[in-house]
């Protein structure tokens, strides 16, 4: 059961783009849901937050999403209204965390069979399938949060005029590797299998492997920069 704690709702924070809204989820679980729009320092404030919870002995786990974040308690909060007023405090309060990852060159085959949908996103966009692929190396994306699917990094940092509506008939079977764009993100598929994101190429790095140490390729923080190690078209 989810039940939004209606304070929290009311009050607006100087600056901010709305107050954020906080439900309990159960007994033992509460999620923050960051205002505004995706931005990297809306999700740089998020990972504070996650730090100064996980300080808490009254949360055993912290789970980030996107503009979001999952706090599981040790035990079901007395007063779930004072830990909402906590964390609403904190998130108007504290700095911005920057984290410094790794840099991963992901190579690129851009188009063919596994990066089909690349045409649909270049006519959506108003541009060649060469201009698209062009735009999507340019930035140096952020893994912002991991989630989905084991190993799937939320990526910050796409261009926002190859933001491409996810399809509304999802492919059945999209091959863990291939690199997508879902709205205003772009992604790399872990798994194997249904997926409504846009394709628009594929690498052969693997994003999950359960042998592996750990298994996820990528962390929060990461960074990727994509680059052509083909074009068919």
């Amino acid at each position: 059961m989810t039940e939004t704690i209606p304070a929290l709702r009311a009050e607006q924070s100087a600056g901010s783009a709305g107050p954020p809204t906080i439900s309990m989820i159960g007994t033992r679980a509460m999620l923050f849901e960051a205002p505004g729009e995706f931005t990297l320092g809306c999700q740089q404030r998020i990972w504070a937050l996650m730090d100064a919870c996980a300080d808490r002995p009254d949360i055993a786990e912290v789970m980030p999403g996107v503009t979001n974040l999952m706090l599981i308690f040790s035990t079901p909060p007395e007063n779930p209204e004072d830990m909402a007023a906590w964390l609403r405090k904190a998130w108007d309060t504290l700095p911005e965390k920057h984290i410094k990852g790794r840099l991963f060159e992901v190579g690129v085959r851009y188009g063919g069979e596994l990066g089909s949908d690349l045409p649909r996103v270049a006519e959506h966009c108003g541009m060649s399938p060469h201009e698209v692929i062009a735009l999507h190396q340019a930035p140096l994306y952020t893994v912002c949060a991991l989630g989905s699917v084991p190993g799937f990094g939320y990526l910050h940092g796409l261009d926002s005029r190859l933001e491409t509506p996810r399809k509304s008939v999802p492919s059945l079977k999209m091959l863990a590797g291939t690199v997508t764009i879902g709205g205003p993100q772009a992604g790399i598929s872990a798994l194997t299998g249904p997926n409504g994101w846009n394709s628009i190429g594929f690498t052969d790095l693997v994003m999950f492997d359960p042998e592996r140490d750990p298994p996820a390729l990528f962390d929060v923080g990461d960074q990727i920069r994509f680059y052509a190690e083909s074009i068919e078209l």
